[in-house]
């Protein structure tokens, strides 16, 4: 699924980015549904609304070595919206690029999720690292980011995909998908989520052609659970679940920058400017994990920013379930992901728009809509709209 497939078909859509192998079968025989606690959604209840630019390749990411001058150059950028989920796979797969060289010093630019675990999956091979960057956590673009397992989202255009080009994402996806298991748990504030897509139109099945041809193996896709009326407490006719991890990005690379100096790495605060400033490094392996930041520093210019916005309210901890989609008529696709530091609110995603502004419009609609979806599901009106707390 491409970007442009995912916004048309809303939350449906996302429910199946990665995952998108289902079991159609109805609920019916299951056990009736366990109520949920409705999200209570109130413009007092909003903390503030974050914007993060995904970096999107509409050919898929960059993982490739070459040789810099004397140096040897590993790039590992433009995971578009699935960096949290494919990094440490990436990661793994620059990490073997760099066993090639004799040479056990590496830098790595860039302090995101694809920097940092890329510099912990070097420890592992025994390098020594330095990260050089100029933002850290919190203060970086996976900072902004709503973090689950969403291994396709924003990644690639279907017809710029190439045979070899998918044997790399299926790689990193199996080895990423793996470890993040391996560290759920509060240290890391990575879980196990149960999440639902709402719709007032039944399920369809994936197209034969996603069949024929889907991004990620079948045992990468879980499987999905359709609910008819009455099989679930949504004020919509349909709603599907599933299982899929959490990420809480603020414990998370937190984790991540103790378990890089931990195992002797170092931070180092620097900007560059053009690739020449990389060749005053000492290091003789580098490793570019700057995300968007490739687009200027190496002049990829295939890369374009997905502009995604959150909006925050107060945590409410018995609300533990995800959800993707609304009411009709309520302003398009929505979704919401409770995490610690709040109750995450979301549904944009606008190509080539460079603004690091929070759009007033979408943030009115995004709350509004949740605001109306879980009234309903309360079983009370929505009332009058609510005052925006700007």
């Amino acid at each position: 699924m491409d970007r442009r497939t995912l916004l048309k078909t809303g939350g449906m859509g996302i429910l199946g980015l990665g995952l998108g192998g289902c079991f159609r079968g109805s609920a019916s025989s299951l056990s009736p549904y366990k109520p949920l606690p409705p999200l209570n959604v109130a413009w007092n209840r909003v903390i503030h609304t974050t914007v993060g630019l995904r970096p999107h390749r509409p050919s898929g990411f960059v993982l490739r070595a070459e040789r810099f001058s004397d140096k040897t150059l590993i790039h590992n950028y433009g995971h578009g919206g699935s960096g949290m989920s494919l990094s440490w796979g990436t990661g793994s797969m620059a990490a073997d690029l760099a066993l090639e060289s004799e040479f056990r010093e590496v830098a790595v630019i860039g302090c995101g999720v694809a920097g940092l675990t890329t510099a912990r999956q070097l420890q592992r091979r025994g390098f020594s690292v330095t990260i050089y960057a100029l933002s850290v956590p919190p203060d970086t673009t996976s900072n902004m980011s709503l973090a689950a397992w969403t291994p396709t989202s924003g990644l690639v255009d279907r017809g710029l995909r190439t045979s070899a080009w998918d044997l790399q994402l299926r790689q990193a996806a199996r080895i990423a998908y793996r470890q993040l298991q391996l560290l759920t748990g509060p240290e890391y504030g990575i879980s196990w989520i149960d999440s639902y897509a709402l719709s007032d139109s039944a399920p369809r099945e994936r197209s034969t052609r996603e069949d024929q041809d889907p991004l990620l193996p079948a045992d990468l896709r879980l499987p999905t659970i359709s609910l008819g009326p009455g099989e679930h407490p949504f004020p919509t006719r349909y709603a599907s679940q599933r299982v899929t991890l959490r990420i809480d990005p603020s414990i998370y690379l937190d984790a991540l920058v103790r378990e890089v100096m931990r195992f002797g790495g170092r931070i180092v605060i620097r900007k560059f400017d053009t690739p020449r400033d990389l060749m005053t490094l000492n290091e003789s392996i580098i490793i570019n994990c700057t995300g968007l930041g490739s687009h200027d520093l190496f002049g990829d210019t295939e890369l374009v920013p997905l502009k995604g916005q959150l909006t925050l309210l107060v945590p409410q901890p018995e609300v533990n379930y995800a959800t993707f989609g609304g009411l009709q008529g309520t302003g398009g696709f929505i979704h919401m992901q409770p995490r610690s530091d709040g109750i995450a609110l979301g549904g944009t995603s606008e190509e080539g728009n460079w603004s690091l502004e929070p759009d007033e419009n979408a943030r009115q609609r995004i709350v509004e809509a949740h605001r109306a979806l879980f009234a309903a599901m309360r079983g009370s009106p929505s009332l009058e709209p609510a005052i925006s707390l700007s």
